[in-house]
Formats: structure tokens, C-alpha cells, sequence
């Protein structure tokens, strides 16, 4: 059985614009824990080309807006100091994991596995994870290339998943290539 690794940082939201002129910034939530991520008095570090390393910032206050997040940080008090970072990520460290129940994954748990169906038929890796509004799909590079199977993170499609053995079961259905 192969332990993987957990990793360094894991990203929790990007920041993709700013909302008014007190620094508040909007942000795209990257995480299923929205309420717990992004609470007043939280520590985020923020990730953007222009810093050399992560910037520890902390959230005096959030709220819905829309389809995102309107976040406030203690560090910043107007539109010029939030400007500079859009498109920065808000990540946590890794080990501030949250405990998950029976089904639920990070996406590092799930990016690397093989995928294999229910006859043992070898199909690819899991490469990236698309957070839909019907369901999460898992995008599958196939073995010997071709275009990309997309995978409904469905109960009838995917099966049985297994991070410490890094394999996916899957019932094959039509469609799917």
C-alpha cells in the first residue's frame, strides 16, 4: 500500500476581482467547507506571481454575493492594496486538513489515481477535478493519449474509491468515451 503525500498548502478559493473601495476582494470558493474556510479571525495565505512566497492574511468578515464570496482581510484597507493581488489563490496549510465523512475527498486524493473498471480494465489517471453544479466530473487522461474521459462523480459511474491504494473503480456505461 502506498501512503501519499500530503500536500504543502491546499487552495481554498481565488481571488478574481475587488469589490469597492475598501478593500474588499471577490473570491471563487474552491472548497466544500465555505463556512469553516473563510470565518472571521481565519488565517489564508495568499499565492501570486508578484510574492516571492505565501503572504499570511486574515479574515476580518465575509459574505455571499452572487455566485461568490465577498471576503474583507484585516491586512487590507482599500482598493489599492487588494487590486495588485486578483487572481492570487487563498490556500491553507496542509495540515489543516478537515476531517471528511464516508465518500467525501480532497482533490489531492483523488488527482493520480488509476481508474479501472468493474472487469478490471486499466482506463487512466485522474488529472484534474471539474466542480460542476450538478455534480464534481473527474477528467480521466486516458493510457496510449487521446481526448480526455470525463467521469460523473455519480453513485451508478463511480463505484469504489480507494486513496491509500490510489484506484478508482467505475461501472463502464455508454457515453462515457
Amino acid at each position: 500500500m502506498r501512503v501519499m503525500n500530503q500536500p504543502k498548502w491546499l487552495t481554498v478559493g481565488q481571488i478574481v476581482g475587488t469589490h469597492g473601495i475598501r478593500g474588499e476582494v471577490r473570491v471563487v470558493s474552491r472548497t466544500d467547507f465555505p463556512e469553516k474556510r473563510f470565518s472571521p479571525d481565519t488565517r489564508l495565505f495568499l499565492r501570486h506571481p508578484r510574492l516571492e512566497s505565501p503572504v499570511p492574511l486574515v479574515v476580518e468578515r465575509s459574505r455571499p454575493h452572487k455566485r461568490v464570496l465577498l471576503l474583507k482581510f484585516r491586512e487590507w484597507n482599500n482598493i489599492n492594496d487588494a487590486e495588485p493581488y486578483k487572481g492570487g489563490e487563498l490556500m491553507v496549510e496542509g495540515s489543516e486538513v478537515l476531517d471528511l465523512d464516508e465518500g467525501e475527498y480532497y482533490f489531492y486524493q483523488i488527482i493520480g489515481c488509476e481508474v479501472v473498471t468493474t472487469e478490471g480494465e486499466r482506463i487512466g489517471v485522474v488529472t484534474d477535478i471539474l466542480q460542476l453544479p450538478a455534480n464534481d466530473v473527474w477528467v480521466v487522461q486516458p493510457d496510449g493519449g487521446g481526448r480526455d474521459i470525463l467521469i460523473p462523480y455519480i453513485d451508478d459511474v463511480v463505484l469504489q474509491v480507494d486513496p491509500d491504494a490510489r484506484r478508482v473503480t467505475i461501472r463502464w456505461m455508454e457515453g462515457l468515451r
